[in-house]
C-alpha cells in the first residue's frame, strides 16, 4: 500500500468501476424487496451547493445501506428546469449583450434557454458523480422531457374534467422585472427605508409610502371604533388631487390600526392584497395604475377629451415612468399644490422581493388556479393517521399549519422556460385577447387580437408570439394539441411546483410501467425542511389524487447548512461555501462524513468545517490502520484462518466481538430512526479508539498471531462495511486489499449480529 491515501485517484477509479459494472441498478439484487428514493431535483443549469451535498450524502447512505441488506435499491436521478430561476440567469447573460427577452419571439427564446441549460447540464451531473452517488443513471429524467410533459398534461386534463381547475382574476405577487408571478411561499422580505409621506386628502390627512397609487384609489377606510372618523363612515366626498377631484366613500374596516399614521387608509384594490379583499367585500372597482412593466399607466386619463392643460401635462409627465420614480416627482407636485404635510425620510418597512431580489408589485391578473380543498384534506390526513411519517417528528407542526391555511393554488407563471399550459383560445370567440408579438420587421406589436388582425395575419402573430393575457372570462379549450386553425395557445407556463409535485409519478412511469408497479410508493423522501410546504405537500396531494396512495412512506427533513458564522449564505456577505474546494482539499468522503456528523437532525447548522477536517484525519487513520494490519499479516508469513467462533479466542477478542455486535445493533437502530449523526459518530469512535488505540496495540504483541489477526481483520473489515454507506470511496479501496468475497464492498452482505 502507498504510505499516503491519494483520494483523487481512488475516487475516480471506483466510481467508474461501480457505474461500468451496473452496481447502481436495483436489478443487482433481483430477488430483493424494493427500496426506492427519488432524488430531489437540483437545478439542471446550476451548481451543487452545500445543501445539495448533504442531501446526496444522506440519500446515498440510505441506498447503499439497503443495497447491502439485499434490497432492490433504486435511487432515481433527475434535474429540474427551474423555470423562473433559470430564465433569470439566462436574462442576465442577455443583458451583457445589451439584449432582453423582448428581443425574441417566444419559441426562439425557449430554444435559446434550452441550449443554455444543456450546455451547462453536465456540470451538475458531474458534481453528483463526484459525490459518489450510487444513482441509477439509466433512469435519469429531466422535467422538460417528453414523458414528464405528457404526465403533467394528463394530470391537468384530468383535474380540469374533475372541476379542480379554474381561471380567475386574482391578486398575485408580480415581479415587473422578471415578468412573472410568485407564490406567497416563494417570496422573501427585505427591510428598506422609504419616504413616509403625509398628504392632505380632502378633510383628512393620510400617511403612505405609496402615493403613486392614489390615482386609482376606490375608497377611504377607517376603523369603525375610531371616534375621529366615525361620523364620516358611509359618506361620499370630493377629494381634490393632482389630476382633479376624486369621488370617494368612507368605509369601515376593523383591520385599520387607529394608531398607525393618521388612522385613515386609502384603498387601492388593484395594488394591495388587503385592499383587494376589502374591495370584494364592498364591491369596489379594481382599476390598475401600474402596468406589467412596473410603469405608470395614465392612458385612461389621457384618452379623455375634456382634461385641462395643466392636468394633462402632469399626467403625461407621469405616464410610462417607473412607479418608484413617480413617487419622487409626485412629492414636488404635492408640495406645489399645498397638499404635502410632511415627509419622514427614515421610515423603515418590510418589502416583498422575488428570487432575484426585485421588489414585488401586487397586481390583479388572470391566473390559472387549482381548487385545493378536496386535495389537501386527504394529504393532511395521511400525516395525521401515520400513513406518512415525518422525521424528526417535531417538524410535523410546519406541515399541519400549512395544510390548514392553504388557499387555492395559482399554478400559472408568465415565464417562457417551462411547461406551457395546454389551453387554447379561438381568436374569433375571444376578441379581447391581449397579444404581444414581434412582427416581420422584429418590431413589438401589442393590442387586442380583434384589432391586430386588421393589420396582421394570424400566421405572422403566431410566428412572432411573445405573450397572451387572456381575460378570466374568456373561452378556452384544454387539449394537448391544437384544436383547430384559428387558435392561439396560452403562453403562461406551469409553476415548477406543479410539475415537480408529480415527480415520483413521472420518474416511475405512472400509470402503467413496470417500475411504477414495483417501486411505487417509494420509501423515503429526503429533503430540506424549508420545502416541506412548497414541495412535499404537493407530492402527497398529487400522489393520493392520482393513485389513492401517498408517494412515500417516510419524509426525512434535514436542516439548512449555513455559513461558518451561522448566517445564511449570501454572495453579498461573502460567506458562500464552495463544496468543490472542500472536495479538492479534503476529499469527498471527508466532506460527506463531516456534513452527516454535523447535521443536527432536522435543525439548521453552521457548516461543520472542523468536522470535515477531522474526517480527513479519520481517512488517514483508517488508511494507516489497514496498512499496519497488512504489514503484520505479511510479517507473519503464514496462512491466516477465516474468522469463526471455532477459533481459540482470548477474552479480549471476545470482548471486541461483543462490542462489535453492540456497534452493529446501535448503527442499525440509529439508521432506522434516521439518526445518521449518532450512527456515524459511533463508528468513528469505535474504529479510532477501540480498534486503533487499543486492539491493534494488543495484537502487536500476541503470540497467537493467526487467531489475533483473523479476529482483527474480521472486525476491521466489518467496520469498513458498516462505514461504507458513509464513506464509500476509501472503504472500497481498503476492503479490496483485505481478504474478502465478492467484487465490491457495495454488494457485500450488511453485517449482522
Amino acid at each position: 500500500m502507498d504510505k499516503a491515501y491519494q483520494q483523487k485517484l481512488v475516487e475516480q477509479k471506483w466510481y467508474q468501476f461501480w457505474e461500468k459494472e451496473g452496481f447502481f441498478k436495483p436489478e443487482i439484487n433481483p430477488g430483493g424487496k424494493p427500496y426506492t428514493i427519488i432524488l430531489p431535483l437540483p437545478n439542471a443549469s446550476g451548481r451543487m451547493h452545500t445543501g445539495n451535498i448533504l442531501m446526496i450524502a444522506i440519500e446515498d447512505l440510505l441506498i447503499r445501506w439497503h443495497r447491502m441488506k439485499g434490497f432492490a435499491a433504486l435511487w432515481v436521478p433527475g434535474t429540474d428546469h427551474a423555470g423562473t430561476e433559470t430564465q433569470i440567469t439566462y436574462e442576465r447573460e442577455l443583458k451583457k449583450e445589451s439584449k432582453s427577452r423582448f428581443s425574441f419571439d417566444r419559441e426562439t427564446l425557449y430554444n435559446n434557454i434550452h441550449d443554455f441549460v444543456f450546455a451547462n447540464k453536465s456540470l451538475i451531473e458531474n458534481q453528483i458523480r463526484a459525490m459518489g452517488a450510487s444513482i441509477d443513471w439509466s433512469r435519469y429524467m429531466f422535467t422538460l422531457d417528453d414523458k414528464s410533459i405528457e404526465t403533467v398534461y394528463n394530470t391537468f386534463i384530468k383535474m380540469s374534467e374533475d372541476d379542480l381547475i379554474y381561471k380567475d382574476d386574482y391578486m398575485v405577487n408580480y415581479c415587473p422585472t422578471c415578468g412573472t408571478t410568485y407564490a406567497d411561499i416563494e417570496i422573501d422580505y427585505e427591510e428598506r427605508r422609504d419616504p413616509f409621506i403625509t398628504m392632505k386628502y380632502g378633510p383628512f390627512e393620510i400617511a403612505t409610502v405609496r402615493p403613486e397609487t392614489k390615482f386609482r384609489d376606490s375608497a377611504l377606510a377607517v376603523n369603525p371604533s375610531d371616534k375621529r372618523y366615525k361620523d364620516f363612515i358611509g359618506k361620499t366626498l370630493e377629494i381634490p388631487g393632482l389630476l382633479g377631484n376624486l369621488t370617494m366613500t368612507v368605509i369601515p374596516d376593523p383591520e385599520v390600526d387607529p394608531g398607525f399614521g393618521t388612522g385613515i387608509m386609502k384603498v387601492t384594490p388593484a395594488h394591495d392584497p388587503h385592499d383587494f379583499e376589502l374591495g370584494k367585500k364592498h364591491n369596489l372597482p379594481v382599476v390598475p395604475i401600474i402596468d406589467l412593466n412596473g410603469r405608470m399607466d395614465f392612458s385612461w386619463f389621457l384618452d379623455q377629451k375634456d382634461v385641462d392643460h395643466k392636468h394633462r401635462a402632469r399626467a403625461e409627465k407621469y405616464h410610462g415612468v417607473k412607479a418608484t420614480e413617480v413617487r419622487k416627482i409626485m412629492t414636488e407636485d404635492l408640495k406645489e399644490e399645498g397638499l404635502l404635510v410632511k415627509i419622514d425620510e427614515k421610515y423603515t418597512h418590510s418589502v416583498p422581493v422575488c428570487k432575484a431580489g426585485h421588489q414585488i408589485e401586487p397586481m390583479v391578473l388572470p391566473n390559472w388556479f387549482v381548487r385545493v380543498k378536496s386535495l389537501k384534506e386527504p394529504a393532511h390526513q395521511a400525516i395525521k393517521d401515520g400513513r406518512v411519517k415525518i422525521y424528526p417528528k417535531w417538524r410535523e407542526v410546519t406541515y399541519h399549519r400549512w395544510m390548514e391555511n392553504m388557499h387555492d393554488w395559482a399554478i400559472s407563471r408568465q415565464n417562457v422556460w417551462g411547461i406551457r399550459i395546454p389551453a387554447w383560445y379561438e381568436v374569433s370567440k375571444n376578441p379581447n385577447l391581449q397579444v404581444t408579438f414581434l412582427d416581420k420587421n422584429k418590431a413589438i406589436a401589442t393590442g387586442k387580437i380583434v384589432d391586430l388582425l386588421k393589420n396582421y395575419s394570424l400566421e405572422e402573430i403566431k410566428k412572432g408570439l411573445q405573450k397572451i393575457i387572456a381575460p378570466s372570462d374568456c373561452q378556452y379549450e384544454i387539449s394537448k394539441t391544437v384544436p383547430g386553425e384559428n387558435y392561439l395557445q396560452e403562453t403562461d407556463t406551469f409553476d415548477t411546483w406543479y410539475s415537480s409535485g408529480q415527480w415520483p409519478l413521472i420518474t416511475l412511469g405512472y400509470p402503467k410501467s413496470e417500475d411504477f408497479k414495483k417501486y411505487y410508493p417509494t420509501d423515503v423522501m429526503e429533503t430540506a425542511w424549508e420545502i416541506l410546504s412548497k414541495w412535499v405537500s404537493r407530492m402527497i396531494m398529487f400522489g393520493i389524487y392520482l393513485t389513492g396512495e401517498p408517494p412515500f412512506r417516510d419524509v426525512y427533513l434535514h436542516g439548512v447548512v449555513r455559513a461558518l458564522d451561522g448566517r445564511k449564505m449570501s454572495k453579498s456577505l461573502g460567506n458562500v461555501i464552495n463544496p468543490e474546494e472542500y472536495i479538492e482539499e479534503y476529499g469527498t468522503d471527508a466532506l460527506r462524513m463531516g456534513l452527516v456528523l454535523g447535521n443536527g437532525n432536522g435543525k439548521d447548522f453552521a457548516f461543520p468545517r472542523d468536522r470535515v477536517i477531522a474526517m480527513k484525519h479519520f481517512n488517514n487513520k483508517i488508511w494507516n490502520m489497514t496498512r499496519f494490519i497488512l504489514m503484520m499479516k505479511d510479517e507473519y508469513a503464514k496462512d491466516i484462518p477465516e474468522y469463526s467462533q471455532e477459533l481459540k479466542l482470548l477474552d479480549e477478542d471476545k470482548k471486541m466481538q461483543t462490542n462489535l455486535e453492540n456497534l452493529i445493533k446501535g448503527v442499525n437502530i440509529n439508521l432506522e430512526k434516521y439518526r445518521f449523526a449518532d450512527a456515524g459518530e459511533a463508528l468513528y469512535q469505535f474504529m479510532w479508539h477501540e480498534i486503533a488505540d487499543i486492539y491493534i496495540e494488543s495484537v502487536k504483541n500476541r503470540e497467537d498471531k493467526d487467531v489475533a489477526l483473523s479476529s482483527l481483520i474480521h472486525i476491521h473489515r466489518t467496520c469498513l462495511e458498516l462505514l461504507h454507506p458513509f464513506m464509500p470511496f476509501i472503504t472500497e479501496e481498503l476492503w479490496q486489499k483485505l481478504p474478502h468475497e465478492g467484487k465490491s464492498i457495495m454488494l457485500a452482505k450488511w453485517p449482522t449480529i
